[in-house]
C-alpha cells in the first residue's frame, strides 16, 4: 500500500533518520492510514563495526524518534511495539498513529532534514551555559552527557581519535567496510557516504581511491606512507578544532535490543535539538565500539597483530570516557561553523516501502 496523507509526510521525514554509514537498516510496510510497520535489520554480518548489533539498534531507535517527533506535527502521536517473535537481527516494530489533541508539535520538525555530519573541523567557540542544559534536557533522566571542553580534554580526545584511526586503517575488515560505503566523485550519494564528505584535501583523496581499488595495494600504501595524513585531516586536526566532544551515558546499563534502541532515541533527540542550535556533529562511536570488543574479549579481525593495538586503545577509552559507574552508549564532538557542502541523502521513500 502506497502511504498518503499525513502517514505519508511522516514518512517522508522519518527516512532521514541517521544511520551507520548511510545503510538505511529498515523499509516501511504500511498497513493503513495510520499503521506501518518498519522492518529492520542490524550489519552484523558484514561490518565490523556493528558486531553485537548495537550501532544498528541505535540507528532504528534514531528513526523511531524522528517518526515521533515527525508524528507530532500531524496532531499524532506514536505507539511503538517491537514484535517479540521477530529475531533480534531483524527486529520488526509495529508503529501506530493515534489522533492527540493536546500534542503540541516539537520544535524539532524542522531540523529532521537539516540534521548533517561535519567531518571538518569547527569553531572552538565554547558552548553557552544554556545550550548545554538545552543539550541535557533533551536526551532525558535517563541519561547523562561528559562534557570534554577544555584544550587538555579536546587534545586527549583527538589523540584518542587519531591513535584509534590507525586500527580502521590498518584493518581489512574495516577496509571492506570503507570500500563499500565510499560513492566516489560526489557531493550527494542517496545511499553511502560521499567522497567529498569524508574531511580530508584532494591530494588525500586521491591516493585513498586509488588504494582502495585491494586490500593487497592499501596494505602496501600503508607500509610505505604510513597512515598520518588521513589521521591527521580526519581525526587529530577535527578533535581539536571543536567546541567540545560529548559522551552520552546511560544511567542504566542497557540489558538488551530495546535498551539500546531506546538509546538511539535519545541521540536523536540531542542530535536534532544541537541542528536546532545551529550547532553540528561528529560521531565518534569506533572508541566505544574497539572498547566493548576488547573488554569482551570479542574477536573482531584476522590480524593478531592489531588486538594488542586494541587492547592500548581500551586503556585510553577508559582512562578518559569510561570514568564513573555510567555506560558509555554514544560519542561525538560538536561545534559551530558553515554547514558543510557534501552530505549524505536518503533512498526516496518508494525504494523504502515493502509489500
Amino acid at each position: 500500500m502506497m502511504p498518503s496523507g499525513a502517514l505519508r509526510e511522516i514518512l517522508e521525514l522519518a527516512r532521514w533518520a541517521p544511520s551507520g554509514d548511510n545503510t538505511q537498516v529498515w523499509r516501511f510496510e504500511v498497513l493503513g492510514a495510520d499503521r506501518v510497520l518498519v522492518h529492520a535489520w542490524d550489519t552484523r554480518a558484514d561490518t565490523v563495526y556493528d558486531l553485537d548489533g548495537h550501532p544498528s539498534q541505535i540507528s532504528m531507535g534514531a528513526l523511531l524518534e524522528t517518526m515521533a517527533i515527525a508524528a507530532s506535527a500531524q496532531g499524532l502521536r506514536t505507539d511503538v511495539q517491537r514484535r517479540l517473535d521477530s529475531p533480534q537481527e531483524r527486529p520488526v516494530f509495529d508503529v501506530r498513529l493515534l489522533p492527540d489533541p493536546a500534542l503540541v508539535p516539537s520544535p524539532l520538525v524542522d531540523a529532521i532534514t537539516r540534521r548533517t555530519v561535519q567531518r571538518r573541523p569547527m569553531s572552538a567557540k565554547p558552548l553557552s551555559t544554556a545550550q548545554k542544559q538545552s543539550l541535557e534536557a533533551a536526551v532525558g533522566p535517563g541519561y547523562a552527557i561528559a562534557w570534554l571542553e577544555s584544550f587538555g580534554e579536546r587534545m586527549r580526545a583527538a589523540r584518542l581519535m587519531f591513535n584509534n584511526a590507525r586500527l580502521r586503517l590498518t584493518m581489512p575488515e574495516a577496509f571492506e567496510v570503507h570500500r563499500r560505503i565510499i560513492h566516489w566523485g560526489v557531493e550527494r550519494s542517496p545511499d553511502r557516504v560521499p567522497d567529498q564528505a569524508l574531511g580530508v584535501d584532494a591530494a588525500t583523496l586521491r591516493l585513498m581511491k586509488w588504494a582502495m581499488h585491494s586490500w593487497r595495494r592499501m596494505s602496501g600504501v600503508n607500509r610505505a606512507l604510513g597512515t598520518w595524513a588521513p589521521r591527521m585531516q580526519m581525526d587529530f586536526i577535527p578533535g581539536v578544532a571543536c567546541a567540545a566532544h560529548f559522551v552520552l551515558k546511560a544511567r542504566r546499563a542497557p540489558q538488551g535490543i530495546d535498551d539500546w534502541v531506546e538509546a538511539g532515541r535519545a541521540v536523536q533527540r540531542l542530535w536534532l535539538t544541537l541542528t536546532h542550535l545551529g550547532l553540528f556533529m561528529q560521531p565518534e562511536m569506533t572508541p566505544l565500539i574497539f572498547t566493548k570488543y576488547v573488554r569482551e574479549r570479542r574477536a573482531f579481525t584476522q590480524a593478531a597483530q592489531l588486538h594488542g593495538l586494541a587492547e592500548q586503545l581500551e586503556r585510553e577509552s577508559s582512562a578518559l570516557v569510561f570514568t564513573d559507574a555510567l555506560t558509555p552508549v554514544y560519542m561525538g564532538r560538536i561545534g559551530t561553523g558553515p554547514a558543510p557542502r557534501a552530505r549524505s541523502e536518503r533512498l526516496p521513500l518508494e525504494q523504502l516501502l515493502v509489500h
